[in-house]
């Protein structure tokens, strides 16, 4: 819902949708906006606009499930949504009357081009508060108008590593920077600022704009030098920016480089060109299976993962107010007491009762030596365990309360936990457990007790075809090099100097591109046929977060649709001929790849 009162002739325009917990540029709210600015623009007492937000957010940006919706559909829907976005944002710029962004909150992607659009941006001093354009780290660029007037504002050279980073920054940098224009220390004076500024600026113009005086109307300036961006400079900057993005990227993110081009392009022509070209560099970057990857896994799917994904749907909710912790876990004590859990530690078996715990982190050593009645209702993870839980859990009291847990790559550095759940695991306890790790703000993914579990057993097979290679001769360079290549976040090989030149006919960066991937994507398809792991979205976080799989390919188990089940199925029989039966790939994967299109 967007609020719209008018206060002492000035229009106060608030973000305040109801449908969303942040505010969104949605199929809902574009309209309503639109229709605020043109009531506006329309009344011919209203002197000014303020916009503002009655959240503690100011505009989160577009709503990337109406992205990823239409992105599936055809380019003609996003070019659709940038353009309207474009022609909404340029009349706020060009409707005569002075228009103020009153950030009360984050502003980020399409929520700080509505800034940008803005004669002038006042932010609230608030240390929470975060501004920038962020699009890139999803796979897309600011297809509102961010690449051209950011940089126009700016200048280029600071604009550029902005947008490519996707850097979200602090009020008091977002004002060194020239982000914004002004700070308000309080909720009382960001208005009292943005209504001053309106009445001394009743008929403010952008730098890149004039008034045409034949038609009285405010027009883009054909000649308009962005700061820093002379043609010479600016090919400059634009060539060293391409340089260092294929450096980083490998070509595997198309975004980044759409993004230059749109600076380069957008830059020697006037604004109302540079968003039609903005328009068209952001169709092809939200149609891309990148783009619709890095959203569906990197934003949809982490929020989803994040609350749990595989929790029993029967459990209620549980806070975990403490927990027992004993041994080598003492790394989640901290952790723990930030997020306001209590933490006891059990140091010895002959500790005493503590059977008030909700939950205790123990040892398989401990596991087994635990008195008969000692923590005889709490539920108990066992981390790292390094027999399978089965064993563990021969001859004991109430099996069901008891799982394993992993850290990755430990407690203290974790973003991601495997939650081991055992043959005799309840939904209790499982559901338990997830809520500590969300508590406690790790990602939980669900496995089953075997041999491995999820992220060792398919990061050993990475290792393996790694040493595979240097068995074979491979340089250990090479290999290195077409690991980076294909976006891994590491090597399979150890960097020792007598491995880093091999003699003999080389293979292809191809080639080995293509074992290290597929043999990955191959066992992580078998952990989830295999019932190893749950679910296909914790297939993909566990193989990106837990040992670095690309993340442009949306994960191990959703590369098989990024190449396309038929030639990921023909590749792996040419790969399997060529190196053995390891790449052969599963009955269920020839299955699908029969299937008509």
């Amino acid at each position: 819902m967007i609020h719209y009162t008018v206060d002492q002739n000035i229009a106060i325009i608030s973000w305040a949708m109801t449908s969303a917990p942040m505010n969104v540029l949605n199929d809902e709210s574009i309209p309503q906006f639109e229709a605020a600015l043109q009531r506006a623009y329309d009344d011919d007492t209203v002197s000014g606009l303020i916009i503002t937000s009655a959240k503690p957010e100011f505009v989160a940006g577009a709503d990337l499930k109406m992205i990823l919706r239409n992105s599936e559909k055809n380019p003609a829907e996003i070019r659709k949504i940038s353009s309207e976005l474009n022609r909404i944002f340029r009349s706020m710029e060009t409707s005569g009357k002075p228009v103020v962004a009153a950030i009360n909150g984050t502003a980020l992607g399409g929520g700080y081009e509505i800034c940008l659009a803005c004669h002038q941006r006042i932010a609230l001093n608030n240390p929470k508060t975060l501004i920038g354009l962020v699009e890139v780290t999803i796979g897309l660029l600011p297809g509102a108008g961010g690449t051209q007037r950011l940089p126009r504002l700016v200048g280029v050279e600071t604009a550029l590593p902005l947008m490519l980073e996707g850097r979200r920054v602090n009020v008091p940098e977002a004002l060194q920077l020239g982000l914004i224009d002004d700070v308000a220390n309080s909720p009382e004076e960001l208005m009292t600022k943005a209504r001053a500024w309106i009445l001394a600026n009743p008929t403010p113009l952008k730098p890149w704009d004039k008034i045409d005086y034949h038609s009285g109307r405010i027009v883009g300036k054909d000649d308009f030098q962005s700061p820093g961006a002379s043609g010479q400079t600016l090919d400059m900057v634009v060539e060293m920016a391409t340089a260092s993005v294929q450096e980083q990227t490998h070509g595997n993110y198309p975004a980044p480089l759409e993004i230059v081009a749109c600076v380069s392009e957008g830059l020697r022509v006037s604004i109302e060109q540079g968003v039609a070209i903005e328009a068209q560099h952001f169709v092809n970057v939200a149609t891309s299976k990148v783009a619709r990857n890095l959203i569906q896994t990197m934003f949809l799917g982490m929020n989803e993962a994040s609350k749990g994904i595989s929790r029993p749907k029967n459990q209620p909710r549980t806070d975990v107010t403490s927990i027992a912790v004993q041994g080598r876990n003492a790394g989640i004590t901290s952790i723990a007491a930030k997020a306001g859990t209590e933490v006891i530690h059990l140091d010895t078996t002959s500790a005493p009762d503590f059977n008030n715990c909700e939950l205790a982190l123990v040892s398989d050593r401990f596991l087994s030596q635990l008195p008969a009645g000692q923590l005889s209702q709490a539920v108990l993870i066992v981390a790292s365990p390094e027999q399978p839980l089965a064993d563990l859990t021969a001859g004991f009291e109430n099996p069901e309360r008891i799982l394993g847990m992993n850290w990755i790559p430990s407690a203290e550095k974790a973003v991601l936990v495997e939650l081991i759940k055992g043959p005799q695991t309840s939904d209790q306890a499982l559901a338990m457990a997830i809520d500590l790790a969300r508590k406690i703000r790790k990602m939980p993914i669900v496995v089953r007790d075997s041999p491995g579990y999820y992220v060792a057993r398919c990061s050993a097979v990475f290792i393996d075809e790694g040493q595979r290679l240097l068995a074979e001769g491979v340089s250990e360079t090479l290999i290195h090099k077409a690991s980076m290549q294909a976006g891994m976040a590491i090597s399979p090989v150890p960097g020792t100097e007598a491995s880093k030149s091999a003699a003999g006919e080389q293979p292809s960066l191809d080639v080995i591109k293509k074992r290290l991937l597929y043999r990955q994507s191959l066992e992580a398809v078998r952990c989830l046929e295999e019932g190893v792991i749950c679910t296909k979205l914790e297939a993909d976080l566990g193989s990106i977060l837990g040992w670095g799989f690309p993340t442009y390919t949306g994960g191990a188990a959703s590369f098989v649709d990024f190449v396309g089940t038929t030639l990921f199925v023909d590749t792996c029989d040419q790969l399997a001929a060529s190196f053995g039966d390891r790449f052969l790939p599963t009955g269920q994967l020839r299955a699908q790849a029969s299937q008509p299109a």
